[in-house]
């Protein structure tokens, strides 16, 4: 499959750039994905499209302060590195710029000291094995001296870092926010829980891998990296309840969609499992695990817009975001929202 079948024209001051004062203040693209009808409304007309008995799946994973200021200690060169993941101890998986400063063996320190790390290995496109050492608790230390990593397309600075986080955020882990979330206010919650629909957490922890564009000329080529999520003993017999009682599961982002159709496509049903997922979703996937999804408006020619076709058909989605862009809807991170039903 072409990739050229995802792609759309863009213009860049639909873009947003900052997030909207009230969270729940954002517009609504209804998508009914069977007959391609579109409705426009604002994110807390969700309440009316939720049924007593459906679930409401949301992703806790919580954003890092991963991006990192820092300097050469044997030369003070200023260097930018972002924590992308943990392997063993305290060794990182990191992207640093400029990588060509940074060779094995170099030491890099940030806060005067404070923290410092040593590069351990190299790995492509400004990979680097970073071992770093520190006296206290290292996510006490990186909530200090870390900045948001924002993505690469938002160029204003965020004034409230907790906008970039969602309001049940709290597995710490991720590399950038499940934006889809973003949009719920613990009120909201509560009117929907108050309407007899169960809320469900998962995690998946974010990679910078969900900005990557895609290389290949044909999906199928492309390679997804791979995230790691856990699903509890709790959310997994929910979830088969709700199935079991003809309750409709409806995830909150694709983050979410990729760690239920993973397990769903494993076991056949839920269940309490933690693991790393690669799953890559695209038009021909037979959907085992979710009924809706509400997510926001994605680049062109990305992997999220293909998960977003494969669950509403290709052409329903494309027109639906031509006509976003006609409406001027808010793209991206701080955007606005879509409901495929």
């Amino acid at each position: 499959m072409d990739i050229s079948l995802f792609d759309f024209e863009l213009p860049e001051e639909l873009i947003a750039q900052t997030p909207l004062e009230k969270r729940e203040s954002s517009r609504l693209m209804v998508l009914h994905r069977q007959s391609g009808e579109i409705e426009h409304k604002h994110f807390a007309d969700v309440l009316s499209y939720l049924n007593p008995g459906d679930c409401l799946v949301l992703n806790e994973t919580k954003v890092m302060p991963a991006r990192l200021y820092g300097v050469k200690e044997d030369t003070g060169a200023h260097i930018e590195v972002l924590l992308l993941k943990q392997e063993e101890n305290d060794c990182w998986e990191t992207l640093v710029k400029p990588a060509k400063r940074v060779k094995e063996g170099t030491v890099l320190s940030f806060g005067e000291g404070r923290l410092k790390a040593i590069c351990t290995g190299i790995g492509e496109q400004g990979g680097r094995l970073l071992q770093f050492s520190y006296e206290g608790i290292f996510y006490e230390i990186l909530d200090e001296l870390g900045e948001m990593p924002l993505p690469p397309y938002i160029k204003e600075r965020l004034e409230d870092r907790d906008r970039y986080q969602t309001v049940f955020a709290r597995e710490v882990g991720s590399a950038a926010a499940p934006t889809a979330g973003l949009h719920f206010t613990e009120e909201l919650l509560q009117l929907i829980r108050d309407r007899g629909v169960h809320i469900a957490f998962i995690t998946l922890h974010v990679g910078l891998g969900t900005f990557r564009p895609v290389a290949a000329s044909a999906i199928e080529e492309h390679e997804m990296h791979s995230e790691y999520y856990h699903m509890s003993e709790e959310t997994a017999a929910l979830l088969n309840r709700v199935k079991q009682d003809g309750g409709r599961i409806i995830t909150v982002g694709t983050t979410s969609t990729r760690t239920l159709e993973t397990i769903a496509s494993q076991f056949g049903e839920f269940r309490a499992v933690s693991g790393w997922t690669d799953i890559f979703i695209y038009p021909g996937y037979q959907f085992k695990a979710i009924d809706g999804l509400i997510t926001n408006f994605h680049l062109p020619k990305s992997t999220l817009i293909m998960l977003v076709s494969a669950l509403a058909g290709r052409e329903h989605v494309i027109h639906a975001y031509e006509e976003a862009v006609k409406e001027k809807y808010r793209f991206f991170s701080f955007g606005d929202a879509m409901l495929l039903i």
